[in-house]
Order: C-alpha cells, then structure tokens, then sequence
C-alpha cells in the first residue's frame, strides 16, 4: 500500500488526472531547446548515418519509457505505486546502490535544468526586448544587465511556481507544450520558405584526423541522445493518474506516451531534416537552429515571426521550469514532512518554493557557462535514460526465472550498451573541452 504520507507531498498529493493531463506533462518536459540542436548533429554525421541515429535513439529512449510506466506498479494485485525514479531505483538496486546511481542524475536532470532554463530564457527575453525597440539608443540605455534578465525570468518562474502539486500545472504544461511545438515548427517552417544561403554544402564537417573525426561523430550522437529528455518525470506523472485492479494506471499512462510522442517525432524529425536541408554545414555549432535562422534569414523575415518565435521559446523555458522544478519541491518538503510527521503548511511551501528560486538564480549568475558543460554532464545522467530502466526490468521482473530468455538478453543488452555510450560521450565531451577550451566566466552573465 502507499504511504499516508504521499498524499501530503506535491508529485502525489493529486491523483485526478487523465490522458490528458499526461500528454501535456510528457510534451512540455520532452520538448525543449536542445532540440533546435539536432541539425548541428547532422552537419556532422550527414543524411543517412543522422536519420538512422535519430530513428535509432527515438525508439531506445521509448522502448525505455514503456519500462518504467510497466514498473510503476510492478506487482499485479499489490498496490505498490513507485512515483519516483529514486523510489524505483532504490526497490531495483537496493538502498545504498539505489541512491548512488541514480540521486546525482535526478536531481541534476531537475535542478539543474532550471538553472539551465533561466539562463537560456532569460538569454531569449533580452533578444525579444531588443527586437521589440529595434536596438536604439533608448533601447540601449534601458537594457538591463545579463544578471538583471536572469532575475526578472526567474521571479516570473516563482512567481508561476506557487501551484501546490503537479497535477495542479497540467495548464501550465498544456501552454508549453503548445510554445514548444509552435517554435519548433516555426523555426524549420520559415527556413525552407526562403532561399537557402549560398554555398550550402551536406558534406561532413569532421575533423581531419581520425581520433578528432571520431569523436566528433560521438559529440553529434551525443545530441541526437540528449535531444529526447524527461525520463526522470515519468514516473512522477504517472503518480498523478488513478489506478485500480481493474484499470491500473499503466494503461493510461501508455495511451498517454503514445499521442505525446508521436507529436514529440512530428517535432523532431522534421526540425532535423528540415534544418540540415535549409541551412547544411553551415549550421552553426552554438545556437543550432535558433542562431541560424536569426543568421542567414533575420533580415528578410518580420519582426513578427522572429519576436513570435522568441516569446514561444520563452514561454516554453517558463512553464518548463515548472514542471522540472516539481521534483525539487517534493523532495524539499519530503524532508520536513519526516522531520515534523504532519502537511507542509502554505508559508513553507512558499519559503521552499522562494529558496530553490533564490539558489537556481544565484548558481546561474555564478556559473552562467552552465550549458557548456551540458554534454559532459548528461553524459554522465544518460544511463537514467538509457541502461538503468533496463536492468531494473531486469531485477524486478527477472524474465530470466519465467521463461523469457530472449526479454532478458535484450534488456541486459541495452543496458550495457547505454553505460558504454555514456562512458564514450563523457570521454568526447571532456576532449571537445580540452580542444576548445571553456570559456569560463564567473559571476559574468552576458
């Protein structure tokens, strides 16, 4: 049975939602800016080996998916719900194993992803004001500084932040999910509507020698892989759906994956193809579409589209904070639920909620080079997508003991691959950062 106290605790303290409400969870956690990316990735592998790589990491990472939503209620008949992934990792691989492999990865995959959306959308908000006054001199005299945009975007986010439990945000997800398929769509959309520029070619861009070509090829695997996120949340939405013998909460939550990502592929497929189409390897590496497109096609397109395409992308980075922001929530009062045995009170739900605000603003502006070491990071985090879900189906359901041999190798398989891949990604990360270098610059926001 539950514990009394999940009803107290913001991912579970709601059980009322539907099909619905876990579409637009699933959209708005699975969507996001490093998206826009995926044509960099294609610069570098070309037509074939992208396609292939991108349909191959779309159905890894779904075929993962489909394993936690089966292991949330692992036990027919025993009522047993794990509605969060350090839950599920700790019932898998014991306590001590549990929490060392996967508390590091879901609260970095929460956190840090906030800090990273303030940076980001904060970044975006100073791009949309600027374009909304034209760049003159009144708009320079009352631009504010890198530091002052990180924090009017995060009071915003707090600001917003104030629902009580994460089925209480479905309409905050259904608005980001709707901005991020609007500017994801917009900004391959336009592109392929004008000229491409001159000189586009689709040859690889690999460097010459063959250790930098090969891993270069990772670093673009790499962000094929990262593209797809929000495995950490799934268990958390799915802890907001009913359950019961008759109807357990598996199958509307797979009805529930199965819409979202379909729309997730009509998104991302199309950004990729599209992009590398219109723009080649002339993509630049920083920015990915986002850069391009303000690039090569900023002076003949309106100010309109380019101001519509950057509010979409700010609001998506506000609603998403939200719901990455509702694991840290819950493991905040988690804490004082264990100390105080009775509901968080409203001021400390709030005081909690203004604390994470104030840390994610303050280790933005402090680290506002953050998202440069986003592919040596989830490198790190990718077995949580790719290789934990496996062996956890492994040691919960043990196929091995009921006849299923061929589940069993598939699993044991996948997972293993998943922790060589990360092991390569973090190994091409790390020299991508030797070789360039990281322009580290503390407590200096642009």
């Amino acid at each position: 049975m539950d514990d009394p106290q999940e009803a107290w605790l913001p991912i579970t303290e709601s059980r009322n939602g539907n099909v619905a409400t876990a579409v637009f969870h699933l959209l708005s956690s699975g969507i996001g800016i490093q998206a826009l990316l995926l044509p960099v990735a294609f610069a570098t592998l070309g037509w074939g080996w992208g396609a292939i790589s991108l349909s191959l990491a779309f159905t890894w990472q779904l075929y993962t998916i489909w394993i936690l939503v089966q292991l949330h209620e692992p036990i027919p008949g025993i009522r047993t719900r794990y509605s969060r992934y350090l839950q599920l990792a700790i019932a898998a691989f014991g306590p001590k194993l549990g929490k060392l492999l996967a508390i590091f990865p879901v609260m970095y995959l929460s956190g840090s992803t906030c800090i990273m959306l303030i940076i980001k959308g904060a970044g975006v908000m100073e791009l949309l004001f600027k374009l909304m006054c034209e760049g003159g001199a009144t708009c320079d005299a009352k631009s504010l500084t890198g530091a002052e945009w990180f924090l009017v975007f995060t009071c915003m986010a707090i600001a917003l932040a104030q629902r009580p439990n994460l089925n209480s945000i479905a309409g905050f997800s259904l608005v980001g999910a709707i901005s991020a398929i609007g500017y994801c769509t917009l900004i391959w959309a336009l592109p392929i509507s004008k000229d491409r520029p001159s000189g586009v070619s689709y040859d690889s861009r690999k460097g010459g020698s063959s250790m930098a070509g090969m891993f270069e090829v990772l670093n673009a695997i790499g962000i094929i892989v990262l593209a797809f996120r929000g495995h950490n949340l799934v268990l958390e939405i799915q802890g907001t759906l009913p359950s019961s013998l008759t109807n357990p909460s598996k199958r509307t939550m797979w009805r529930g994956v199965s819409v979202s990502y379909i729309i997730i592929a009509m998104c991302q497929f199309p950004l990729a193809i599209a992009g590398f189409w219109a723009y080649g390897n002339k993509i630049p590496s920083n920015g990915g579409m986002l850069t391009a497109f303000m690039q090569f096609h900023g002076h003949d397109t309106s100010r309109f589209a380019k101001g519509l395409v950057y509010l979409l992308v700010v609001i998506n980075c506000l609603t998403s904070f939200q719901i990455y922001a509702m694991p840290v929530f819950d493991n905040l009062e988690f804490r004082y639920i264990s100390m105080k045995n009775r509901r968080c009170p409203w001021w400390v739900r709030i005081g909690f909620r203004l604390f994470f605000g104030g840390l994610a603003f303050f280790i933005a502006v402090a680290l506002p080079f953050l998202p440069s070491l986003a592919p040596l990071v989830g490198g790190i985090t990718l077995p949580l997508t790719l290789a934990y879900p496996c062996f956890m189906w492994i040691l919960i359901k043990k196929p091995h003991q009921k006849g299923h041999d061929a589940l069993w190798c598939l699993n044991l398989g996948l997972g293993c691959l998943g922790i060589v891949l990360s092991v390569l990604l973090v190994v091409a990360a790390a020299w991508n950062l030797a070789i360039k270098g990281l322009h580290a610059s503390f407590f200096k926001p642009l």
